[in-house]
């Protein structure tokens, strides 16, 4: 018979003093850190996920208190236009105007295609000035800005219609602060400041309106 030959398989010199029941409970142990990471990862997973969902809920609901303010302070800003018109003429008179007229919500349009080019919340006039008012429930540097801007346009609306007489701006805002006033102030509008249930012109003697 022909000789069959084997070969020897290496059994590992494992340390002497380790029983087969240690090796057993290392293996329990390890595939309990690997369960139990596992289970962290998946509540880690879990709460990036709500966090997410979190913050998107976050962003819907700050954006529906913005437009709610935005429609607050629009309605304010009419509530104080109401307040401000009946009495506006009368105060300016009592400055040393006599205004014969105004018209609240006054649209400047292109004389062509008639798109709106500016709007005066209330346009005071007599036969040699005219005011516009811009009514504000709280102003900012921006809105006083905005203003001049208005009033070029309504300037080189006057000079189409051939109409020379001189415009002036001015502001009307319930809520403000000093340094807001002395930038109205400076840029040469009129300040009208409500009080109670009336308004009031707030400029210094020596205050000198921009003249467009």
């Amino acid at each position: 018979m022909k000789e069959i030959k084997t070969k020897k398989i290496a059994i590992p010199d494992y340390p002497r003093g380790i029983t087969f029941e240690q090796v057993w409970a290392g293996l329990q142990e390890t595939r309990k850190i690997v369960q139990e990471n596992a289970q962290l990862q998946k509540e880690t997973d879990r709460q990036v996920k709500e966090t997410s969902l979190y913050m998107k809920e976050t962003g819907r609901r700050m954006k529906e208190l913005q437009e709610h303010m935005g429609g607050l302070n629009n309605r304010f800003g009419e509530m104080v236009e109401h307040l401000v018109a009946p009495n506006i003429v009368e105060k300016f008179n009592e400055f040393g105007f006599d205004f014969h007229r105004y018209a609240p919500n006054v649209r400047i349009k292109k004389p062509r295609t008639k798109d709106n080019l500016a709007e005066i919340d209330i346009l005071l006039e007599n036969g040699e000035t005219v005011i516009a008012v811009e009514v504000k429930a709280k102003a900012t540097q921006k809105d006083v800005k905005k203003h001049i801007e208005r009033m070029q346009i309504l300037r080189q609306d006057a000079d189409l219609r051939r109409d020379k007489r001189l415009h002036h701006g001015a502001i009307a805002v319930a809520i403000i602060d000093d340094a807001l006033r002395s930038f109205i102030i400076k840029k040469g509008f009129y300040l009208i400041e409500q009080t109670g249930d009336t308004v009031q012109i707030n400029v210094p003697k020596d205050f000198n309106p921009t003249k467009w």
